[in-house]
């Protein structure tokens, strides 16, 4: 089981990705509405792994994601938008992303990420 950080602008989204989570039998100990506050977050409970959005208001997940791993280049973070263009998907994972997942979020999909981030059961 990975303690999680959900991190998205809707509340729909966050309830939709936290309850696949908890399926898969994971726990989110957080939940963040904007880039800035993934950052306090996750310095304050250190999760084991965090599904970030890109388009925020404050902090862009993209430069949320470099904050984070400035403080742990360990950190798994696994990015989901519906913004899903070849720039943003390289720079994610150029800048460090375990994976990418476009929306709307699929289990299977969501399962391949957690398998390749090492948190998955191989379902």
């Amino acid at each position: 089981m990975a303690s999680v950080l959900v991190v998205d602008n809707s509340v729909f989204m966050r309830n939709f990705v936290g309850n696949m989570l908890r399926q898969l039998g994971h726990k989110v100990i957080a939940e963040a509405t904007n880039g800035e506050e993934a950052v306090e977050q996750y310095q304050k409970y250190t999760p084991d792994l965090v599904t970030m959005d890109i388009t925020m208001e404050k902090m862009s997940g993209i430069d949320a994601l470099r904050a984070i791993k400035r403080i742990n280049p360990e950190a798994k973070i696994i990015m989901c938008s519906s913004i899903a263009t070849k720039s943003n998907t390289l720079e994610a994972l150029k800048e460090g992303a375990v994976d990418f997942i476009v929306k709307p979020i699929e289990l299977k999909q969501l399962i391949q990420a957690l398998n390749r981030a090492g948190l998955g059961k191989l379902t």
